[in-house]
């Protein structure tokens, strides 16, 4: 294991074992859910907008170290954006999970990248069946922006 894959590992256990934004938002916000049949991984986010900026932002669930570090990074990530900026950072994570983009991966030392700790998770891409572990928060925060009037 490479220095660099060994810091991608502890990244993920660190979001895996100190989730940030855990737990429910009172007061007005949307809510969705997602769950991954294949393995039972569960998703759950609670999603606050205020003119068009996400404010806050509470995640739970249960399931694998990726589902659940994915989902942590993710709200670690976009708190305080422009929901075009949130989707727009969702469109870059979902290419980089992408097999088909397995040639191009995201280099870390490239500067302006607005995925941060995000890119960590692309080492889940070697594992196929695991990407869909990593894409539940994210199709699961597609489903909140969509109930959302931006």
């Amino acid at each position: 294991m490479t220095s660099l894959d060994e810091l991608y590992r502890e990244v993920i256990l660190d979001h895996y074992r100190n989730p940030r934004r855990r737990g429910s938002l009172s007061g007005p916000h949307v809510h969705a859910e997602g769950q991954n049949p294949s393995c039972g991984d569960e998703f759950f986010l609670d999603l606050a907008v205020e003119d068009g900026v996400i404010t806050d932002l509470a995640i739970s669930g249960q399931g694998c170290s990726i589902s659940q570090a994915s989902g942590s990074m993710m709200a670690d990530n976009i708190v305080g954006k422009r929901i075009s900026d949130v989707r727009e950072i969702t469109r870059k994570f979902k290419i980089m999970m992408s097999i088909e983009d397995g040639d191009n991966p995201v280099d870390p030392e490239r500067p302006g990248s607005v995925l941060g700790d995000l890119e960590s998770l692309q080492g889940v891409r070697k594992f196929p069946v695991r990407i869909k572990c990593a894409d539940l928060a994210w199709t699961t925060l597609e489903d909140a922006l969509d109930q959302t009037t931006e």
